[in-house]
C-alpha cells in the first residue's frame, strides 16, 4: 500500500465511524503481519500487535531500569549531551508522556497538568516503580482492545491549540515509537557512565526465549491472549 494511501486512511479517521472502520481495514491492508496457526495461514489482528508491543515495552524499560538501578544519584543528576541534558530528566519525560496519552485513551481528563512538574520523581526506585505501574496500565489497556476500540476517537489536550481528535491506534502507534526514541537516548548516555546499557534491541523471537523468560517471570504480566 502507497504511503500517501496509508496516511489518507488515517486522516479519514476523523470523518465518522464508516471512515473510521475503512481506516482501521486499511492498516490491516497495510501491514498484513502474517502467521500460520493450525495449519491455516492468516492475519494477526492488530489488538494482537499492540499487545505484544506493550509488553515488549514493559520489558524493555524493566531492562532499562536494571541498569539504571546501577547509578548513584549525582550520576542521574550529571549533565549530559542528548536532548534532555540528564538521565533523571529524559526518564522523567518518558514517563510523564505515557501518562498524558494513556489519561487521553483512558479519557482521565488531566490533561496537560501532567506535566506541571518535569521532575515528577527524583529519586531511581521512584522512576522505576511510576514507570512499571504505567507500563503494566499500558498492557491491560491493549488487553481490552478490539477493532472497533482501535478505530474510536479520543480527545487530546494540545493547550494553546485547543482539543485534537485522533484515533486510537494512532495514539498507541505514535507513543511506542516515543518510547523507543527516548529509551536510545538514555542508553546512550549510559554509555558515558560506568553502568554498561542493556541490550534492547529485541523482540519476541522465539529462539531467545529462555534468555528472556526469567525477566519476564519477575515483571509478572498476564499472557497476552
Amino acid at each position: 500500500m502507497p504511503l500517501y494511501a496509508f496516511t489518507f486512511a488515517m486522516r479519514d479517521t476523523v470523518c465518522g465511524r464508516a471512515r473510521a472502520d475503512n481506516a482501521a481495514a486499511s492498516l490491516r491492508a497495510a501491514f498484513p503481519l502474517r502467521r500460520r496457526k493450525m495449519g491455516v495461514e492468516g492475519t494477526m489482528p492488530l489488538a494482537d500487535w499492540f499487545r505484544a508491543m506493550a509488553r515488549n515495552n514493559a520489558w524493555s524499560n524493566y531492562r532499562l531500569y536494571g541498569a539504571c538501578a546501577g547509578l548513584t544519584q549525582a550520576e542521574l543528576e550529571a549533565k549530559r549531551t542528548s536532548f534532555f541534558p540528564t538521565l533523571q530528566l529524559t526518564l522523567n519525560h518518558i514517563l510523564l508522556v505515557d501518562l498524558f496519552y494513556l489519561d487521553g485513551l483512558e479519557s482521565g481528563g488531566r490533561g496537560l497538568a501532567i506535566f506541571a512538574n518535569e521532575i515528577a520523581h527524583e529519586r531511581i526506585a521512584e522512576l522505576a516503580r511510576a514507570q512499571a505501574d504505567t507500563d503494566l496500565r499500558m498492557v491491560r489497556f491493549c488487553d481490552r482492545l478490539d477493532e472497533a476500540a482501535l478505530a474510536r476517537e479520543i480527545e487530546l489536550d494540545r493547550g494553546d491549540e485547543g482539543l485534537t481528535r485522533e484515533a486510537v491506534h494512532a495514539v498507541l502507534a505514535h507513543l511506542f515509537v516515543h518510547q523507543i526514541h527516548h529509551r536510545g537516548q538514555v542508553h546512550a548516555m549510559l554509555s558515558g557512565t560506568r553502568v554498561a546499557p542493556p541490550q534492547l534491541d529485541e523482540f519476541f523471537l522465539a529462539w531467545d526465549e529462555p534468555r528472556r523468560a526469567k525477566e519476564l517471570a519477575a515483571l509478572g504480566l498476564p499472557p497476552a491472549r
